[in-house]
């Protein structure tokens, strides 16, 4: 038997300005994102769709998801192989595109880590492991679309 976890979120949509969703423009976007136990994060739609360019839109937090799941499978893998990762930093971005229809889809999605280890030897093994991190990464096993990787690891000594 397999062994599993569920995971549980409410969204609370908070954009009812009066009207409720009487017409597209009648309503605000916003939502908060509550995980029993943990800080609520607010949320809203992207800017195309009216939402609030100050908050994040579900695109940005996929993309966050994504970034986040393969730094914390790294950081894991190379911990188990005694690498001493000092820094890590991921400018992940990801390619949507629209159909006619107003729908639309991820096509592609890029990470871009930027590590540091703290010792030259690992510099190689360290590079390497980011293929075992993407192969591991839970969320990026469940997209439908290619997520890729192109890391530099650099040492401090």
């Amino acid at each position: 038997m397999t062994d599993s976890h569920q995971y549980v979120a409410r969204v609370i949509w908070r954009g009812n300005s009066g009207a409720g969703t009487a017409n597209y423009r009648s309503y605000r976007r916003n939502y908060d994102i509550v995980v029993e136990g943990k800080a609520p994060i607010e949320g809203s739609a992207d800017p195309r769709f009216r939402g609030d360019a100050a908050l994040p839109n579900p695109e940005d937090l996929l993309v966050s998801a994504l970034s986040a799941c393969h730094m914390l499978t790294y950081l894991a893998l190379c911990a188990d192989a005694g690498i001493v990762v000092e820094s890590y930093e991921d400018r992940a971005t990801a390619l949507m595109r629209f159909t006619e229809d107003g729908g639309g889809f991820f096509v592609e999605a890029d990470l871009y880590p930027r590590v540091q280890v703290a010792d030259r030897s690992t510099v190689q093994k360290a590079t390497k492991l980011h293929a075992k991190a993407h192969e591991l990464c839970f969320i990026a096993q469940s997209v439908k679309f290619p997520v890729r990787n192109d890391p530099t690891v650099t040492a401090s000594a």
